[in-house]
């Protein structure tokens, strides 16, 4: 997982392809167990990419997006929000969306 991606909303929307982005703060503790999970997924195999931001500094995605709490996994289809999770229920869960 790339660390901590500074993603204007510009650039979100013309990727192209599939990714996802975590949305995390710094002190969520919740938020570090979604990333260790992250982590057991992207060392088990290939997955789309996935980039962790602080969403204290993403507002205008924020916004956009409607996020409402953190850890917020946002699954992007061609800069384009097609899943958003809140409850990383487990590593197999995540997997799944990672690799569908």
């Amino acid at each position: 997982m790339q660390t901590e991606k500074m993603v204007e909303t510009e650039n979100a929307e013309q990727a192209s392809g599939r990714e996802a982005l975590l949305f995390v703060t710094a002190l969520c503790g919740t938020c570090q167990l979604a990333e260790k999970m992250l982590e057991i997924v992207l060392a088990s195999g290939p997955c789309i990419p996935v980039s962790k931001l602080n969403i204290n500094y993403t507002p205008k995605l924020r916004e956009q997006w409607q996020i409402a709490s953190v850890p917020c996994l946002v699954v992007l289809q061609d800069g384009v929000p097609v899943r958003q999770e809140y409850a990383m229920r487990s590593v197999v869960d995540l997997s799944e969306w990672l690799r569908a």
